[in-house]
């Protein structure tokens, strides 16, 4: 009990986070783009004209559907739901979806429109923090997923070791986040000032968990909890199309936010153009890396392997 209470409180509090959602900025972009959606869309690479917007974005969701390898009725934990679109998608295919997040607003967005479609049997929309699941028994879900919130947390190998003790043997786990180059390279100068670019923009929008998820650091915090079967696959060609748009829509608005110095008010415009230059010369990528929760009897085994 005394380490639980020592690790909550240095965990930052997640009102940037609020705070970024709540911003105008996010809250026109997101819905006039993305029509609220918080994630990025999947696409043929090369793709040039990414209309319907809503296609990709739906196309992302059946990939994670996929990517889940669950049948009809099981149960999971989206672990960071937004206004909840990823969980109703995955309730139309079957998946019965428990879906906590820490904004107020996207519970509020998320339970409205659970109820307008009429999902209410099937996705259970909630406050709540991936890092302190106490209110959820022990290996619980067939399945959890987090769709780019693990780049919010504080703690990645906290909430992760949560997210292994509630998921039952043999379920599988999904993450969908980002990664970096981090300290694998020495960056040249103008790497660096990308790099810093980003770290800027991140700190803005309450990414506490970035500087921690660089390149291999999410699967060995997978192996060190010890999830089995870890895969992973690079989608960074799928979301180019998004990015190159945002890029595209940004980069006047960003030159004249730079002419008066009002970055700190754009957080979303500068992430347009500088994340999408970052992207272009490797600086971060977008991974997809899923994992199983070995059976009780194999867990069994080694843990009495490991006491002889």
């Amino acid at each position: 009990m005394t380490e639980k209470k020592q690790h909550e409180y240095y965990l930052p509090p997640f009102s940037s986070v609020q705070r970024y959602y709540d911003t105008w900025e996010s809250r026109i972009g997101y819905k006039a783009l993305l029509g609220g959606t918080r994630h990025f869309g999947y696409w043929t690479p090369g793709t040039i004209w990414p209309f319907p917007l809503s296609a990709g974005l739906r196309r992302m969701e059946d990939f994670l559907y996929h990517s889940l390898e669950l049948p009809r009725g099981s149960t999971v934990l989206d672990a960071g739901c937004g206004v909840g679109h990823v969980a109703i998608h995955l309730a139309y295919k079957g998946i019965k979806v428990q879906a906590i997040d820490i904004t107020n607003n996207h519970v509020g967005w998320a339970q409205q429109e659970v109820k307008r479609q009429g999902m209410q049997h099937m996705v259970n929309a909630r406050w709540g923090d991936y890092h302190n699941l106490d209110d959820i028994a022990d290996e619980f879900f067939d399945g959890v997923y987090t769709m780019e919130t693990l780049y919010h947390s504080p703690d990645p190998a906290k909430a992760v070791a949560e997210m292994y003790r509630v998921l039952k043997p043999g379920g599988h786990i999904v993450f969908y986040e980002y990664d970096h180059v981090g300290t694998t390279r020495p960056p040249s100068d103008y790497h660096h000032e990308l790099a810093e670019a980003t770290v800027r923009i991140l700190s803005r929008s309450g990414a506490f968990g970035f500087p921690y998820l660089y390149r291999g650091a999410l699967q060995h915090i997978m192996e060190d909890q010890g999830f089995t079967n870890i895969r992973s696959r690079e989608l960074t060609e799928n979301i180019r199309p998004l990015m190159r748009l945002f890029w595209l829509i940004a980069y006047v608005p960003y030159l004249i936010i730079c002419l008066f110095r009002l970055q700190l008010y754009f957080t979303n415009v500068e992430s347009g153009v500088q994340g999408y230059r970052a992207l272009d010369r490797g600086y971060w990528r977008y991974m997809v890396l899923s994992a199983r929760k070995p059976p009780a009897a194999q867990k069994n085994l080694a843990g009495n392997n490991e006491t002889c």
